[in-house]
């Protein structure tokens, strides 16, 4: 799933509380999956957003195979992991995966592991592979727009669309609704829950230990989207490859890395002693009323 949630609402108090935020928040969604959608729903969404963007490709002179399901799925159970290694193990060595793995280059010529291209499929991989240098930056524009790393399936994962652009976001406005691509959108779960009085203090308390380590941020959600902003600023929205960073520029670049490293470890490190236990409970409680 995509952003952490956080604490459930009590039993007895479940009813009246929905009544209340009903005017604040959307109605939670049907199923469990991304964006609140059953998997079912999951299914039919990314079919039709990868028909889009094959079609929006065509429309600009490329060739563009609609990714299946299966496909994206396992671009989406890739992110921040590797094969063979935890979860834990990847934060520790590669924090987020932004500035860590971060080349400059186009992703379906990286010569290791990609998260980000295996929800792209090995046929458009091999596809992008036989164009001329100036065409692949043609093909990866028209694609995915500025931010070269930001496939559907990595914001289908993130819950977080802010990043995809080109015929990818194209796509993606012609199936999800207008809320749904707000940076600030939050599934109707977690909107929910992120309003409990529980989850406020546990909030609280996350952001007090994280001062404590130097890092200002309110919400575990807040860490890696800042990393990733400080990423753009350095490298321009992703146009200067580390190969062709000056001095200076590899300095930072190297410092953004590290700082990455230690702060996702914390991140991570306090959203698994703050909010997992408290979350398994939350749903345990949401599920058991019905509330999806």
């Amino acid at each position: 799933m995509g952003r952490l949630s956080g604490m459930a609402l009590t039993a007895a108090a479940m009813a009246a509380f929905c009544a209340a935020v009903q005017a604040q928040v959307p109605a939670p969604g049907p199923g469990r999956e991304e964006f609140g959608l059953t998997s079912k729903q999951l299914v039919q969404y990314v079919e039709r957003v990868e028909a889009g963007i094959a079609k929006c490709m065509r429309a600009q002179g490329f060739e563009y195979i609609a990714a299946d399901y299966e496909t994206v799925r396992k671009g989406m159970s890739a992110d921040k992991k590797l094969p063979g290694m935890s979860e834990e193990d990847f934060i520790a060595k590669h924090g987020f995966g932004a500035a860590t793995m971060y080349t400059g280059e186009a992703m379906q010529l990286a010569s290791g592991y990609s998260p980000a291209k295996v929800g792209l499929g090995e046929r458009n991989v091999n596809v992008f592979k036989t164009l001329s240098p100036a065409s692949q930056s043609a093909y990866n524009r028209a694609l995915l727009g500025q931010n070269t790393d930001a496939t559907f399936a990595i914001g289908l994962e993130r819950e977080n669309f802010s990043r995809v652009g080109g015929c990818t976001l194209e796509s993606v406005k012609q199936v999800f609704s207008a809320e749904q691509l707000s940076a600030s959108y939050y599934n109707p779960k977690d909107a929910i829950v992120n309003k409990d009085p529980r989850m406020k203090a546990a909030l609280r308390k996350y952001a007090a230990e994280m001062r404590k380590h130097g890092y200002d941020y309110n919400h575990p959600d807040e860490a890696e989207p800042d990393v990733r902003k400080r990423l753009d600023t350095l490298t321009k929205g992703g146009t200067i490859p580390v190969a062709k960073m000056s001095a200076e520029q590899l300095a930072a670049f190297k410092t953004l890395q590290n700082f990455e490293r230690r702060v996702a470890v914390k991140n991570h490190e306090l959203a698994e002693k703050i909010f997992k236990p408290v979350e398994e409970q939350i749903e345990k409680e949401m599920f058991a009323r019905g509330v999806q």
